[in-house]
């Protein structure tokens, strides 16, 4: 890391305070102006063709913020004060403010109460209504460029991609330059399609899923399949995802998530008045943090080697923890009952027929039959407690609530110990049966004859 510069043109740089992928921020101090500054900082390196070609658009991207600061007045957008551009550097200057950008509150451990989110976003609304009708699309929604400090003053930064909104111009795409990801963007903008307002209301709604639920509203593992979903899927409902979050903010998410134009939020105003509606219904002091013991407990759990930490989190809310004492029965052999669970603390013994088969203890997992048999749903064992024991249980009302990607993690994990099961009671079996026929050399690849009638 190259050491921070003592000045940067008239401005005294006091400390790093950020530091992008293109460009590093500094605290200031401006000797004709009282309040510290904020200076965005790139110097240009023309080494190579690509990085020449790199620099030129980020020539683009300044210029187009510092032609758009000068039309934008709103105290929940960041002031631009000035921006230089040289054939070695370039820099901008704009207002310091000392918050942190959304991100760190879009996992599950860190979500804000609902209405401090609401509040949040409802100040953005307003900001990207004020600043189309001054002719201004901001075009890169994301957390990543919303700061907010502890009061919940709000700032929109960057607004370096909002100027160009000429469906010929895609070399300056968030996407196409590889500034960001696409899982903010509108499908019409994906599409490459003329834009307005409506882009960074459909981009604001996925922020607002992703501070609510503690995961984006569609998930791949590759671009092309976020692409896709984006374009055709339907996001799933927040408060299925997060039982905190009232019923009425998913009809809000999915109108601001629409794919047809004319169906999505109009304007900024309206989106804002419908996030009031949903405010004056929650009561604030309900919010209680999330507990983040548990999490820790199941991701140290075999099983669950396998899962994303947002699938664990889906894990808990979609499941129960239950505690019951020594010598009671949780399953019973024959009953058509899909609830499966796992052993957090304590042991439980499963039997067939009133005949032992084995103790379970931490980790697990006991019941899954019935759920992955498609057709009877019976179990096929009983379980009882041995000792006080914890568990936590799979409801398949539940589960059938939760998103496509936690369920075929889950199916994936259950198949797997199935089949490891499977393969050690038939070692097992193999110790008290007869001698194996012995066969010739097993022919390679499993090839076979066909035979003439």
């Amino acid at each position: 890391m190259t050491a921070a510069p003592e000045k940067i043109g008239k401005y005294r740089i006091v400390r790093e305070v950020g530091r992008g992928a293109t460009a590093t921020v500094y605290l200031a101090e401006n000797p004709h102006y009282p309040e510290p500054v904020a200076v965005k900082y790139i110097r240009f390196d023309d080494k190579a063709k690509d990085e020449a070609k790199w620099n030129r658009r980020l020539l683009k991207l300044l210029k187009a913020e510092q032609s758009v600061a000068r039309r934008l007045n709103h105290p929940n957008i960041i002031k631009i004060f000035e921006a230089v551009v040289t054939e070695r550097e370039a820099y901008v200057v704009m207002e310091y403010f000392p918050g942190d950008t959304l991100e760190r509150h879009c996992n599950f451990e860190r979500l804000l109460p609902i209405h401090r989110t609401i509040g949040i976003i409802f100040k953005c609304c307003m900001a990207l209504d004020y600043a189309y009708r001054q002719g201004i699309v901001h075009r890169d929604i994301k957390p990543a460029n919303i700061l907010v400090d502890d009061k919940d003053n709000v700032k929109i930064t960057d607004f370096g991609l909002a100027l160009n909104i000429n469906k010929q111009s895609h070399s300056d795409s968030t996407f196409i330059m590889g500034v960001g990801s696409p899982a903010y963007m509108s499908p019409e903008q994906i599409k490459n399609y003329p834009l307005n307002q409506k882009t960074d209301l459909y981009s604001l709604g996925v922020v607002l899923f992703h501070l609510l639920a503690g995961r984006l509203p569609f998930r791949a593992r590759n671009a092309a399949q976020l692409i896709y979903k984006i374009i055709n899927a339907d996001p799933p409902s927040v408060s299925q995802l997060n039982p905190d979050v009232p019923e009425q903010m998913n009809n809000l998410i999915r109108k601001a998530l629409e794919k047809d134009l004319y169906s999505r939020y109009k304007n900024g105003a309206e989106f804002a008045k419908d996030l009031s509606a949903v405010r004056y219904k929650i009561v604030d002091d309900k919010y209680v943090p999330p507990d983040t013991s548990r999490f820790s407990i199941l991701r140290k759990q075999t099983f669950f080697t396998e899962f994303d930490d947002l699938d664990i989190w889906e894990v808990l809310r979609m499941s129960a923890w239950r505690r019951i004492e020594a010598n009671v029965t949780v399953v019973r052999e024959g009953d058509a009952d899909q609830r499966f669970g796992m052993v957090i603390e304590g042991k439980v013994e499963a039997s067939v027929g009133g005949r032992k088969v084995a103790d379970l203890g931490e980790g697990e997992v006991f019941g899954e039959l019935a759920y992955l048999d498609s057709l009877e749903h019976k179990h096929m064992m009983t379980i009882v407690s041995l000792e006080p024991t914890t568990y936590i249980e799979f409801n398949p009302a539940a589960l059938a609530l939760a998103t496509e990607e936690c369920l075929a993690v889950l199916r994936k994990a259950l198949t797997t110990l199935v089949a490891r099961r499977l393969g050690s009671a038939s070692r097992q079996l193999s110790a008290s049966g007869e001698v194996a026929t012995k066969g010739s050399a097993m022919a390679s690849g499993f090839e076979m004859q066909l035979v003439d009638d």
